[in-house]
């Protein structure tokens, strides 16, 4: 499984994820990964939980055409990203990004390229619920618009 998206409900290990990235042999000399949690904070609010909604088919198909686009980009030996949907607590991981090469320059700037427009292309929606009772829809933020600007 050198290039693989999931969309899922259930938790992922980090373990398993990171085995999968090296599964292709000896000729991986650098992996990173990227994995974003569910914190108690956004945009001055006490948050209790998220709940994320995606377009299913629509989501992986997006996801895929980002990972092909970070190929042409960079040489890379796997790639992987999953991402979780439904409600999740605080704490709980929500997405693994993880990229391997021969080197690192290339899987760094990979992982970081698929965040950022992860954020910023992929079709899900995110709800906050707020410790107030206030729950509110999440847009894009305009910094992950901003970054997604320095690949083009």
């Amino acid at each position: 499984m050198s290039f693989s998206v999931t969309v899922q409900t259930e938790d992922f290990n980090v373990g398993q994820e990171y085995d999968l990235l090296i599964e292709s042999g000896n000729s991986t000399g650098a992996v990173v990964f990227f994995v974003g949690r569910v914190r108690d904070f956004n945009d001055g609010n006490n948050v209790s939980g998220l709940s994320l909604e995606h377009y299913p088919g629509m989501t992986e198909k997006v996801l895929w055409e980002i990972i092909e686009e970070a190929r042409l980009r960079w040489p890379l030996i796997a790639a992987r990203v999953v991402h979780r949907v439904g409600d999740l607590h605080l704490g709980d991981q929500i997405v693994f990004v993880g990229t391997a090469s021969a080197h690192r320059e290339h899987a760094f700037q990979s992982a970081e390229f698929l965040m950022d427009c992860l954020k910023t292309k992929a079709p899900f929606w995110k709800k906050e619920e707020c410790q107030s009772g206030k729950v509110k829809w999440i847009d894009a933020a305009d910094l992950d618009a901003e970054k997604v600007k320095r690949w083009k």
